[in-house]
């Protein structure tokens, strides 16, 4: 899970906060990566130009994350600051954008559908089942 709040202070309008969260059992398949991707490039097509993650200093792969992207990371005790400047949005991220959530809508839609099918297939069994033990009841 990953959010990005925005500022409600008008002085720093242009900026946001990136955090993300990822199951034990998820870490290490580059699930943040992704997540941070995305928030970046939807950062930018909302006009933020300056990124801010708080992490734990012990948290070595959301800074890996926050390095790798070219962000200025300043520790401080137990708990680091990482600072990215955004470039502005232009016509590719903006299409990336559109594209992604149109993906995202599409396959929301066919999960809920496989969910549906694999509903009514539960039943359709259940019924074969009761028809099949009838059969073989004197």
């Amino acid at each position: 899970m990953a959010h990005l709040a925005y500022s409600i202070d008008p002085q720093w309008s242009t900026c946001a906060e990136f955090g993300v969260s990822v199951a034990s059992h998820q870490r290490g398949k580059g699930w943040g990566g992704k997540l941070f991707e995305h928030a970046v490039m939807h950062a930018r097509n909302q006009g933020v130009n300056m990124l801010f993650i708080h992490a734990l200093s012990e948290n070595s792969a959301m800074l890996q994350i926050a390095r790798h992207a070219g962000a200025t990371v300043e520790r401080d005790g137990s708990e680091s600051e990482a600072y990215l400047a955004l470039p502005q949005a232009d016509l590719d991220s903006q299409l990336n954008g559109l594209v992604q959530e149109q993906m995202a809508q599409v396959d929301y839609h066919l999960k809920i559908k496989a969910q549906q099918f694999r509903q009514w297939l539960g039943t359709v069994q259940e019924i074969r089942q009761g028809v099949r033990e009838s059969r073989h009841k004197p």
